[in-house]
């Protein structure tokens, strides 16, 4: 029965999880609801509703980081997470950012005018700050097994590879993610955002696989070539 009733309680709090971030998923949505009937000055809206894209994507994250370390022998199920809430995330989030690249590319393009661009990046930087400190004090309540207060969001260095390894792979991945997006926005949005959800999924699966492609086969097959022309 031990098993069993393990095996119960870690669905229980697996399901918690779940409900914690599909509420503030909600919540943010009616949030975003009354900003867009009461706000009519473009900063103010611009500020709000990069505020609130960006909390719940900041929460959503932090939940799925630490559901994902509860199950680290059952990828399939955290990558399964990972394209839904991308699913939920891109059909909750339309017009908004919630990334600094993303402003700073459309600002780069002309999309986006600088002051805009610098309401939204304060909003997102206010709004990370904000997430962190309310996932801190969720976690406190004590709802799950795994929700503790003593869990630290200190600032850790998430590299752990080389740097060099670390940069390329993170380069690469921000290259496929970005053209993809640029070459998307022609695409139905109902498949684009499907087409983003797995390709999301795609690199987080992908992330230490491609690194191990590159530094293992391609980078090699560089050096040859370059040493054969060398000596040609």
């Amino acid at each position: 029965m031990s098993p069993l009733l393990g095996l119960r309680s870690e669905l229980q709090d697996t399901c918690t999880s779940l409900g914690l971030m599909l509420s503030v998923v909600l919540l943010m949505g009616l949030a975003r609801v009354v900003a867009r009937q009461q706000l009519h000055r473009p900063v103010a809206h611009a500020f709000v509703l990069e505020f609130l894209a960006t909390f719940q994507l900041c929460c959503c994250t932090h939940e799925l980081q630490l559901l994902s370390e509860q199950h680290p022998a059952h990828p399939t199920w955290t990558l399964t997470l990972v394209y839904f809430f991308s699913l939920v995330h891109g059909l909750t989030l339309v017009g908004t950012s919630s990334n600094p690249c993303g402003v700073m590319m459309q600002m780069m393009l002309g999309g986006m005018s600088p002051e805009t661009g610098a309401v939204r990046l304060l909003a997102q930087l206010v709004s990370a700050l904000c997430s962190r400190y309310c996932t801190s004090a969720l976690w406190s309540l004590g709802l799950t097994q795994y929700h503790v207060s003593e869990r630290s969001f200190a600032c850790k260095n998430p590299i752990r590879v080389d740097l060099l390894k670390a940069v390329i792979t993170e380069a690469v991945c921000s290259f496929l993610f970005h053209s993809a997006l640029l070459h998307f926005q022609e695409v139905r949005t109902k498949l684009r955002i499907h087409l983003l959800a797995a390709l999301i999924t795609f690199l987080v699966y992908a992330g230490i696989l491609l690194m191990i492609l590159m530094f293992s086969f391609f980078l090699p097959w560089l050096h040859n070539n370059h040493t054969i022309n060398k000596k040609e």
